[in-house]
């Protein structure tokens, strides 16, 4: 299934708004969440979700009411560990 980044700013956003939304970010459909980076100072929020097409994203964005900036299918993701092996089998390591 395709994963999204997504970009959210909110400005003024404190932690006890961001616990208040977790659970229907949590049961969240037709999309599904599956990890969070946030910095309150910044107002910035990004996530990542799980979805059939960006539509359907934005369709369970609406639902929950979350404006978004940004959305971007993510091509592909790689760990630490996954990028160290990438390099020793090219040699750079």
């Amino acid at each position: 299934m395709p994963q999204y980044m997504t970009v959210h700013r909110a400005p003024g956003l404190n932690p006890d708004e961001l616990a208040a939304n977790a659970l229907n970010v949590f049961n969240c459909e037709p999309a599904t969440f599956r990890q969070l980076y946030v910095n309150l100072g910044a107002g910035v929020i990004v996530s990542i979700y799980e979805a059939d097409n960006q539509d359907d994203l934005e369709e369970a964005f609406e639902q929950l009411g979350f404006p978004h900036d940004e959305i971007h299918e993510v091509q592909f993701a790689q760990s630490r560990q996954e990028m160290e092996g990438m390099l020793k089998s090219m040699g750079k390591l």
